[in-house]
């Protein structure tokens, strides 16, 4: 087996056992996670170094921009 043939095994069975081990329990970290909602999820990712990140500010800004036309043509009489 290559080197890279491992990795992706022990990076496979590595993902597979920290899912299996979410459980039910409430910890308060699993608390305060879940308390967030999907924009302060949405924001907290925008601002990692991590590919596309910056693509998700960038959503986030376009639906506020897009919201806000709507609000003001909700608002014209």
């Amino acid at each position: 087996m290559s080197r890279r043939s491992i990795v992706a095994i022990v990076a496979a069975v590595a993902l597979g056992l920290a899912a299996c081990g979410q459980g039910h329990e409430t910890s308060g970290a699993a608390t305060s996670a879940d308390t967030l909602t999907r924009r302060q999820k949405d924001s907290i990712i925008s601002k990692l170094p991590v590919p596309g990140a910056r693509g998700v500010g960038a959503a986030q800004r376009a639906v506020d921009q897009t919201n806000a036309r709507a609000q003001q043509h909700d608002t014209i009489r």
